[in-house]
């Protein structure tokens, strides 16, 4: 080897080490750094000269790893939203051991009855039954108007949602064409695909999405279930959200918005086009799970008000007149129970916030007068109203054949059920996201080996530079002769 190869190749070997050196001090720097993805510096020996050449800096990343990643994280967004919205619920409904629960407000209601059936000439304990019977009434419209705003919460953050997307999609497109002039130009683009795959990942929260490799470091992107996200240029999802949600407001009659790609309407249902992520939950929240758990309430509701506006139970009620219990103060419509639960109240004529006459609970909701105080039939009448057999059909519970409590049991059962269902579904999937994660984080920076790999890299500085002081002694030798 002559002193001039010996000399250039040295060199390529210093440049190398230089480059070396640079990367693993922005290793590194960014070892913490949240989407930073390690870089390693490739080298290939330079077949046209002598040395060593700069093949490029690569990012470390693991496509299949990374994929199963963005796959899990949509799922425990996704099972996240559900089992938020059925913590609520059990909230509102109340559990086993809730002293404040729709069922325990019953049984209390029940109790009162059974109290002031052996006392029918007591003021106060008539007085308490109205209490009880106003409480258990409010129970269930709280917890229908709690619903409800979690509903609008639902259409509330998809509307939030589809504007990250959509700031998101055009940040991709972009960084497509940044990563696009900057290869062109034969500068590194390590940066700039960092920066793009966290674009790309809060994307993926909302839309779980396939990234499919163009040509000159582009990407294109298809949602799971197959919607053209972004290819070339970014689509644009539309949605037009309301300020609050009705019980009567639904996607199918036209009074809650569906969502559009481009203009085109599409399936938003857990099977669609974006199904899979926090988006997809929670339309399914607002279109189905509430839309269930609101036919639940209606019909507990529409049993209660039913079963106490029967004229055979109360003579003093006309055909059409509201019972103990009413629809917004109404007589019951079969064909306007859409919502009933939140408009549920205590007749106002024995209501203490009403006209607060409870002596009517014994004698008569339309008594002209007050009766004979030792007459317990109406109220034993209501007793026995409460512990007769109906057949109650909705959503989430079925056709059934209940009493009062036994409704109000099966209730809190169906909710607290669902929502241990969800929540061991987000257990699954939470578990499954931080081995994935785990396994992805297992490729990133690794400061021990960065510092191995800089001690190696030194030596290599080192042994170049040798060289180089050898080659120039050399040449001054040769000059001195």
């Amino acid at each position: 080897m002559s002193l001039t190869s010996a000399f250039n190749t040295a060199m390529t070997g210093l440049t190398a080490a230089g480059y070396a050196s640079s990367v693993v001090s922005e290793n590194l720097a960014n070892a913490l750094t949240p989407g930073y993805a390690k870089r390693t510096l490739t080298l290939t020996s330079n077949a046209s000269t002598v040395g060593v050449q700069i093949v490029g800096i690569n990012r470390n990343i693991d496509p299949a790893i990374q994929s199963s990643r963005r796959s899990t994280e949509a799922e425990l967004g996704n099972t996240q939203v559900k089992s938020d919205f059925y913590t609520k619920m059990s909230a509102l409904i109340g559990t086993v051991s809730d002293p404040f629960s729709i069922t325990a407000r019953l049984t209390n209601f029940e109790s009162s009855l059974i109290e002031a059936v052996s006392r029918p000439d007591s003021g106060p304990r008539l007085n308490d039954l109205s209490l009880q019977a106003e409480a258990l009434s409010e129970t269930i419209s709280l917890a229908a108007e709690g619903l409800r705003d979690t509903r609008t919460a639902a259409e509330r953050s998809i509307d939030t949602q589809v504007d990250i997307v959509n700031q998101a999609l055009k940040d991709v497109e972009k960084l497509n064409a940044r990563i696009m002039v900057s290869q062109a130009g034969g500068m590194d683009t390590a940066a700039l695909q960092d920066q793009r795959a966290q674009v790309l990942d809060a994307i993926n929260e909302i839309i779980p999405v396939n990234v499919i490799q163009r040509d000159n470091g582009q990407v294109a992107l298809f949602s799971e279930g197959g919607a053209i996200l972004l290819d070339g240029k970014a689509a644009e999802l539309s949605f037009d959200s309301v300020p609050d949600t009705m019980p009567h407001m639904t996607q199918d009659n036209g009074l809650l918005s569906g969502l559009q790609i481009n203009g085109i309407p599409i399936d938003t249902g857990p099977g669609g086009a974006i199904k899979g992520g926090s988006l997809a939950a929670h339309f399914e929240v607002r279109d189905t799970i509430s839309v269930e758990a609101q036919d639940d309430l209606d019909a507990m509701a529409a049993d209660l008000i039913q079963r106490f506006q029967d004229t055979s139970l109360d003579a003093t009620l006309g055909a059409t007149d509201p019972g103990l219990f009413t629809d917004a103060g109404n007589y019951f419509d079969p064909a306007n129970t859409v919502g009933i639960a939140n408009r549920l109240v205590l007749n106002e004529t024995v209501s203490m916030d009403g006209d607060g006459e409870t002596w009517r609970l014994r004698d008569g909701l339309n008594a002209a007068a007050p009766g004979n105080a030792g007459d317990a039939s109406l109220l034993q009448g209501y007793t026995d109203a409460l512990a007769t057999m109906r057949n109650v059909s909705s959503a989430g519970l079925g056709s059934t054949t209940v009493t009062a409590a036994g409704l109000s049991a099966n209730l809190l059962s169906h909710f607290s059920q669902t929502g241990i269902a969800a929540d061991q579904a987000l257990s699954f999937a939470s578990a499954s996201y931080a081995a994935m994660n785990q396994m992805e984080l297992a490729q990133a920076v690794d400061t021990d080996q960065e510092l191995q790999n800089l001690m190696l890299i030194e030596q290599a500085y080192a042994a170049n530079a040798k060289v180089m002081t050898v080659v120039d002694e050399l040449m001054n030798t040769l000059l001195r002769i």
